[in-house]
């Protein structure tokens, strides 16, 4: 079992709040524990914005749980009503993520009998509101999260084992249902990669230059992603059709073979370029004669699919679309690594000085 930044905040946050509610000395202090469970937040931002919604939360949920137990007394059926009640309102007033706490609220206050109903429910209201507090000061200052290295240890991890997979498979090298195994893996890891950035784009930054420094890096990333996607799509593609990659022509196949190897390679120099391993003399990406450009492939290609038409007329099992649609991948992928290519020279030749350390210190 891992221990994450999150499950140390949210004990480090109960703590702090039942300190804070002794200190005040507030009755009852758990329930102090209790919002801050709810009120912990992955990001800062995110924390921001679930203090104020947990506030408005927790306003309607005092109001509503005092004028019933004004009116309609403590009854359980009362309390039930009351929570029906706070549930309609805070869904159409679309605070979904701060109703659990608006209904530990309502029942906190409710279920006291006493004389001193105002002033009881004053404090519960007050102790629940020291939790949210808590969490949202334990989220700033205690183990701040820094969401670019996981984005970019994410998205490492994960293009290394598409570029090995992919250099498996277009030579068949793998075993098939160890390859559809690991494809869906990639897929879901991909989905995961997704709620990083998320977080990622929610840091805020409070100077302009900081602000416009992150925009250009958030664009950066977003190209990163989608190269990343378009790989993995490449490599789907060529585990479909690796049979049919396998069939080809001797040279057309080590043709074939030498384009994607080079393509890949050159995604993993991106990478370190973007860390500021790379080399000056290696700061821009030219193909070399050894290596064909698009049009001369796309003419080798066309050859070889009026040749398989006319050689292989009749067989059920290839079509020679497949390698037109395996090709198309490769080119959208190339297209997608030139354009994170010159968006990675932009960022570097501009904000040089803006270098995330721990980023580059990590890595390589």
């Amino acid at each position: 079992m891992q221990l994450g930044a999150r499950v140390l905040k949210t004990g480090v946050a109960i703590v702090f709040s039942l300190f804070l509610a002794e200190l005040l000395n507030m009755p009852s202090p758990v329930f102090a524990g209790i919002a801050a469970i709810f009120a912990i937040q992955p990001s800062i931002y995110r924390s921001y914005l679930s203090i104020i919604e947990q506030i408005q939360g927790n306003i309607i949920g005092a109001g509503i749980a005092v004028s019933f137990g004004l009116l309609f007394g403590h009854h359980i059926v009362a309390i039930g009503i009351a929570a029906i009640i706070v549930i309609g309102i805070m869904l159409k007033m679309k605070l979904d993520s701060s109703l659990s706490l608006a209904l530990v609220t309502v029942v906190a206050i409710m279920v006291y009998e006493g004389n001193d109903f105002l002033a009881f429910s004053t404090i519960r209201f007050a102790t629940v509101m020291v939790g949210v507090l808590a969490a949202f000061i334990v989220n700033m200052i205690f183990l701040p999260p820094r969401y670019e290295v996981k984005l970019f240890k994410a998205i490492h991890t994960l293009q290394d084992d598409i570029i090995r997979w992919t250099r498996l498979a277009v030579r068949n090298a793998s075993e098939h249902n160890s390859t559809k195994t690991a494809i869906s893996k990639i897929h879901s890891r991909y989905s995961d990669l997704e709620k990083i950035y998320g977080f990622f784009k929610e840091e805020r930054n409070y100077t302009k230059s900081k602000r416009f420094g992150h925009a250009r890096k958030l664009v950066v990333y977003r190209q990163m992603m989608i190269t990343t996607k378009k790989s993995m799509e490449l490599l789907s593609r060529v585990y479909k059709h690796e049979n049919a990659i396998g069939n080809l022509p001797d040279s057309f196949r080590l043709l074939f073979l030498d384009r994607l190897d080079f393509l890949l390679t050159y995604h993993e120099q991106l990478l370190l370029k973007f860390t500021g391993k790379l080399k000056p003399e290696h700061s821009k990406w030219i193909v070399s004669e050894e290596h064909l450009n698009r049009s001369a492939i796309m003419k080798h290609l066309i050859d070889q699919i009026v040749l398989d038409e006319s050689t292989r007329e009749g067989e059920e099992d290839f079509s020679s679309y497949h390698l037109f649609y395996t090709f198309s991948r490769i080119l959208d992928y190339e297209e997608n690594l030139e354009h994170l290519d010159t968006l990675i020279v932009s960022f570097r030749n501009h904000h040089s000085k803006e270098s995330n350390e721990d980023l580059e210190e990590e890595f390589y």
